[in-house]
């Protein structure tokens, strides 16, 4: 099972109305747009999240991870429609998440050996530019095939966390 990002960074979301794809069509577009922006370190998972508790529905997501960054998206029949979800989250692993782990002492550690920086910041936002313009794309290029409206600018725009507002 996959793990919970420890900060996300940004969530991106919309409805397709008319859309019919299956999941597995429109995660195999996406991986083949990101791996057209020839982005080093890209490793691609596939996993599946309960929709509520234990024992409801699973939902499949597509997972795109990239050092310490990871998108999962998910891309799904809803209603009449697709509906496709993306996240941007922050992990750590290893000896790093162990220490954070520890009540107290992890905000310590975190702020004296690996503080937040500008070159952080500006490697998610990059990374999730690339991600993002191929998500859009693949919808771009399946709303187009279908005869179906194409996305507005307002309708593209993720919503991002204050970084700084911590």
């Amino acid at each position: 099972m996959a793990s919970k990002p420890k900060a996300i960074i940004s969530h991106w979301s919309t409805m397709i109305e008319g859309l019919a794809a299956s999941p597995q069509e429109f995660f195999q577009a996406v991986e083949e747009a990101i791996n057209r922006k020839e982005m080093e370190k890209v490793k691609f998972s596939r996993y599946t999240w309960s929709e509520s508790g234990v024992l409801s529905a699973k939902r499949e997501y597509l997972r795109v991870k990239r050092k310490d960054h990871a998108y999962d998206i998910c891309g799904a029949p809803f209603g009449n429609g697709f509906f496709v979800s993306t996240w941007l989250g922050n992990f750590e692993s290893g000896i790093w998440a162990l220490l954070f782990s520890i009540p107290v002492i992890g905000i310590i550690v975190e702020k004296m050996f690996k503080p937040l920086t500008y070159y952080q910041i500006d490697t998610a936002l990059m990374y999730q530019a690339l991600v993002h313009s191929a998500v859009l794309e693949v919808i771009d290029d399946m709303t187009k095939a279908k005869g179906l409206r194409t996305l507005s600018e307002s309708e593209r725009k993720p919503e991002m966390r204050d970084f700084f507002g911590q």
